[in-house]
């Protein structure tokens, strides 16, 4: 990742994707089963859906935890906000209208298998990372930067996760 200068309010965003030699089908299976996201991340130690949901539906609401060095420990409440079975699984986290960060992952079958992304925007609502800035704002475009490096090394990390298990059947 190559230094942008960008700031909070930028909505910054990284993406990362992968070949997956398997279908979509079974890409899918994974990557919108977000009780198994805590076993593919490091930073995400669990997640449960909410008001009675037992799976990814338009609209649904999901709790996750988690822990980072750095932040500390927190939950969000996630809102599922693009939803297209084999095609796209996206979130929003805490409000909807103005996230602290929207992830998504997207496949693209051809070939035999799947191309795999995952996306994220940080902001613009406020996160953990607004208290860190704030306490530094002159030094809010290396935060910004530092936080989207590790972004970008937690998704390729659980993208070739998705991957072996895909790929294993």
């Amino acid at each position: 990742m190559k230094w942008t200068g960008a700031r909070y309010t930028d909505k910054p965003t990284v993406e990362v994707r992968t070949w997956i030699d398997a279908p979509p089908e079974r890409v899918w299976a994974l990557v919108s089963d977000v009780g198994l996201m805590p076993d593919l991340s490091d930073e995400l130690q669990s997640v449960e859906w909410l008001d009675g949901a037992t799976g990814a539906v338009l609209g649904g609401r999901f709790l996750g935890r988690s822990r980072h060095e750095a932040l500390g420990e927190w939950a969000t409440t996630s809102y599922v906000i693009e939803y297209e079975p084999g095609r796209v699984f996206a979130w929003a986290v805490e409000d909807p209208e103005d996230p602290s960060a929207v992830w998504r992952f997207r496949l693209h079958a051809g070939d035999g298998g799947t191309e795999l992304s995952e996306w994220v925007q940080m902001g613009p609502g406020r996160s953990g990372l607004s208290v860190a800035i704030a306490r530094m704002p002159e030094k809010e475009e290396k935060i910004v930067f530092v936080r989207l490096r590790e972004f970008e090394r937690n998704m390729t990390a659980t993208l070739e996760r998705i991957k072996r298990l895909a790929e294993a059947g």
